[in-house]
């Protein structure tokens, strides 16, 4: 389980990006949090998994406060976490296998090693051996999507943390990545947190957060979505730029 507790951000001579946002994620789930841009979706990523600091506020994960742990144990509960950036993030100068197997090559194995375990876990995301010795530039959007969920299985994580997984991608392959995402979180039993846009990917999740002026105005059970009153999803969904919103809504299924 992931808590986030009355959690607060701002920075310096910036308005406050997170006024009190209050979230259970459940284990084993996969829950997308939406919004519009600029609400600081992508930034509640970083701050859950240790990369920004929050202003204030808890973030608790399997019971563990990260934001006030010991070194040692932030980083023991944070190897537990894999992250998948919003345009893969790999590395040019390095082929495929290299990217995807980095963490075992950096650990010392030797390419040997490491090519069978490497070659298991491409399998799982339906990627082609033959890309291994490609470049980056050589594949397709969604090839490099796939690259870097690989990489990010590799590490054996109890959750992922997507960004924008399917920025820039067209419908269909979008919906096969989260067909993808739902299958993996299914078979390895994982707790997926999502950072989308894409309506689609309402098909395949569990639960949805809507975060609005700095609070979640919404939490509730994806396949309740359509049929919610709820004045932020409604706007949402449906793309409106203007509408019956109130700024104390707080709302949820």
């Amino acid at each position: 389980m992931i808590e986030i507790i009355k959690l607060k951000k701002w920075f310096t001579g910036s308005r406050v990006i997170h006024e009190d946002i209050t979230l259970n994620l459940p284990t084993g789930k996969m829950t997308v949090i939406i919004g519009q841009s600029g609400e600081g979706k992508s930034l509640l990523l970083k701050q859950i998994i240790g990369l920004i600091k929050p202003s204030s506020g808890q973030i608790l994960i399997n019971k563990i406060n990260i934001t006030q742990a010991k070194q040692s144990e932030r980083d023991a509960i944070l190897k537990k976490c894999g992250y998948v950036f919003q345009f893969a993030a790999l590395l040019d100068s390095l082929d495929i296998f290299q990217n995807i197997g980095i963490t075992l090559l950096e650990a010392g194995k030797t390419p040997v090693e490491a090519l069978p375990l490497v070659k298991q876990v491409i399998k799982s995301v339906n990627l082609p051996e033959h890309v291994l010795d490609k470049y980056p530039s050589e594949l397709s959007g969604g090839m490099l999507k796939r690259a870097g969920l690989a990489r990010t299985l590799l590490t054996n994580p109890e959750i992922i943390f997507y960004d924008e997984p399917t920025s820039g991608l067209d419908p269909i392959t979008t919906r096969i990545i989260h067909e993808l995402m739902a299958s993996l979180q299914q078979q390895y039993n994982l707790t997926s947190v999502v950072i989308s846009h894409d309506l689609d990917i309402f098909n395949y999740a569990d639960y949805v957060a809507l975060i609005a002026n700095g609070r979640v105005q919404f939490f509730g059970e994806a396949k309740t979505i359509w049929q919610s009153d709820n004045p932020y999803i409604y706007q949402f969904i449906r793309g409106l730029t203007t509408g019956p919103l109130k700024n104390d809504s707080s709302q949820t299924a």
